[in-house]
């Protein structure tokens, strides 16, 4: 995972389904935004999705 961030996500989404969120990064102790990114991570492999890498978060 890249160590540092470039972009901002802003969304809406139902309160319950925020609850949630929250209560699955704190049993895996991550912070939401990383919980996220995992979430996306997982769903992107699963369904074999390519995340491309940009030039800023190559190494």
């Amino acid at each position: 995972m890249a160590a540092t961030k470039s972009t901002t996500l802003t969304l809406r989404i139902d309160p319950d389904v925020k609850e949630a969120l929250r209560t699955a990064a704190e049993q895996e102790h991550r912070s939401i935004t990383n919980m996220v990114e995992v979430l996306i991570r997982e769903y992107c492999g699963r369904n074999e999705i390519d995340i491309q890498k940009t030039k800023t978060n190559e190494k």
